[in-house]
């Protein structure tokens, strides 16, 4: 049977226009032969719905445009449609009342519906807060093939990979054990750093162990801070990898159960794909969110160079504005290595000198700050007039600030709430300075850049120099925080390992230090309770996923 995988992008809560990609792609499977056509979870509506779910309308109208789409289908197509149904036995106090669904479409009409059964809550994930689970196997006839459906989540525990089970029941062996022909997969699995990997070696394994194929559909697309890198894949029931759609690319791959030999691994780096995931996250935001073009503040720093070369690649370097904001303490550098980046990138610039604003400042606080030393107020002062023209130029020409904090500054709070935080999106927020500094490497080592006409982009003293926010003079990072090296190794263990402070210390790292920087962490959570939303491209990011309380005391 050829069954077509559709590696769409859907737009949340624009249910006529994704309903209109999936129309296009069922159309264009036809074309190639297709039997059966497979979207991704929720494609109809978008993931995640979060709650827009609790609005009555938006399931009336997802049943509507439902039962549209079932109309216009194309003859001697079936497809698997990622939506939303209502629960009919949600009778009790507690019960959920609606399904998260995948409707087999056929013949113009809604023939079946299949719920998904595993809901996750961790993470990202609220599934449960919506959701009843479906309790049963998902399976049905379709040309004599016997095919088994599940959703996302329920081909995440298998015991024989991860060595355990994280909810009571696994959907893939209760189908092996119907002795389905193979398993679809419909899915809305957020990138992040390595996760292809891993869910490749997941299917090859279940694929393996149970004799079935699966065939896994993922959703493309950046919807708020979450990424979604496609790689949807059909593996075969030897537990090799048949086919492979691309990554962070919609895409409509034809595939033949019948012939299933395997493909080659695609090569690639992490720097490569990060790089994909933060261009394809700006592109979106801005797009669905109803911006055309971005601003920001150019220091001359790495931080911002690399922001902005992610911006000209997503949207095009014309609809991109570079704000040089000097003030008495910017070094020549700062500001020739900033009018290099734009000139090599081809990006706009304006320039506008903050030190006749710095004097009015000091002239009103004057009498306050009498007799007071210069110190961390008057130095994020500079940051908040930078900050404040920043919006105002925003505001002015209707334009997506976008701010340039990378996950080591949010981590400590080297940061200014309502200076360098301002924002709508924070592109690097998930992106360690360690790693900036490495992307922006491999970035001048490429030969072509998708979308920029330049290579070697950004200006060999800004990835050289040493980091500042030069707020003072002479003032280098370092005179605040440890060598980004190991200020990075011990955020990673304490925010993404989850590691004590005893840990971090027995892995060889100095007691002083990591009890600073885990205070550091504790206080900043304010901060980051207030950021601009960041693109998620760790499995542990300052968003959606990061619970932390701001009033506690735990010393850990």
């Amino acid at each position: 049977m050829k069954i077509a995988i559709a590696q769409l992008n859907p737009t949340i809560g624009d249910l006529d226009q994704n309903a209109a990609q999936i129309l296009a792609a069922a159309k264009e499977a036809k074309q190639q032969g297709a039997r059966l056509l497979l979207t991704p979870e929720l494609s109809l509506c978008g993931y995640p719905p979060r709650d827009l779910l609790l609005n009555p309308s938006f399931i009336q109208k997802l049943d509507d445009v439902l039962t549209q789409l079932a109309i216009e289908w194309p003859e001697g197509l079936a497809g698997l449609i990622g939506t939303v149904r209502n629960n009919p036995d949600a009778n009790q106090v507690g019960d959920k009342s609606l399904y998260n669904t995948a409707a087999l479409i056929e013949q113009n009409q809604i023939q079946q519906s299949f719920n998904k059964r595993l809901l996750p809550t961790y993470d990202v994930f609220d599934e449960d807060r919506y959701f009843a689970p479906g309790n049963l196997p998902n399976r049905f006839h379709l040309d004599g093939e016997h095919i088994g459906v599940t959703i996302c989540e329920d081909i995440w525990n298998d015991e024989a990979f991860w060595g355990r089970r994280s909810y009571s029941v696994n959907p893939i062996a209760d189908l092996a054990n119907l002795n389905v022909d193979w398993i679809a997969n419909l899915s809305a699995s957020p990138y992040c750093i390595g996760k292809q990997t891993t869910r490749e070696k997941m299917l090859q394994s279940a694929a393996k162990r149970y004799g079935k194929a699966i065939i896994y559909v993922n959703q493309v697309g950046g919807n708020d801070d979450l990424i979604f890198d496609g790689g949807s894949l059909l593996v075969n029931p030897q537990g090799e990898v048949a086919a492979r759609s691309p990554q962070f690319a919609t895409h409509l791959t034809v595939v033949d159960t019948a012939v299933s030999s395997p493909t080659p691994q695609v090569e690639t780096t992490e720097s490569a794909e990060v790089w994909q995931a933060l261009v394809l996250g700006v592109r979106d935001y801005a797009r669905k969110c109803g911006f055309r073009q971005v601003l920001l503040g150019l220091s001359g720093g790495i931080d911002s160079a690399l922001v902005a070369t992610i911006a000209a690649a997503a949207l095009g370097p014309e609809n991109v504005l570079g704000v040089l904001m000097p003030s008495p303490y910017s070094s020549d550098h700062s500001i020739s290595d900033a009018v290099a980046l734009a000139d090599n990138l081809g990006i706009k610039t304006h320039t506008v000198p903050i030190a006749p604003m710095m004097g009015s400042f000091d002239e009103s606080l004057a009498p306050l700050f009498a007799d007071q030393e210069f110190g961390i107020a008057e130095e994020n002062l500079q940051s908040r007039i930078r900050g404040s023209l920043l919006m105002a130029i925003a505001n002015k020409f209707g334009h997506l600030l976008l701010t340039t904090g990378n996950k080591s500054e949010m981590a400590v709070g080297y940061c200014t709430l309502y200076g360098d935080m301002n924002g709508g999106l924070g592109v690097i927020a998930d992106l360690p300075k360690t790693k900036v500094f490495a992307l922006c490497r491999w970035l001048n080592e490429q030969t072509a850049i998708p979308n920029l006409t330049t290579t070697h982009p950004i200006p060999d003293n800004v990835i050289t120099k040493p980091p500042s926010a030069e707020l003072k003079p002479g003032q280098v990072d370092q005179d605040s925080l440890p060598d980004y090296a190991i200020l990075d190794d011990i955020l990673h263990r304490r925010v993404e390992l989850h590691q004590s402070s005893e840990a971090i210390i027995a892995a060889g790292h100095d007691e002083t230090t990591v009890h600073r920087i885990t205070r550091l962490v504790k206080i900043a959570e304010f901060k980051r309770r207030q950021a601009a939303p960041g693109l998620k491209i760790t499995d542990r990011a300052f968003g959606t996923g990061w619970r932390m309380p701001i009033a506690q005391r735990w010393p850990g």
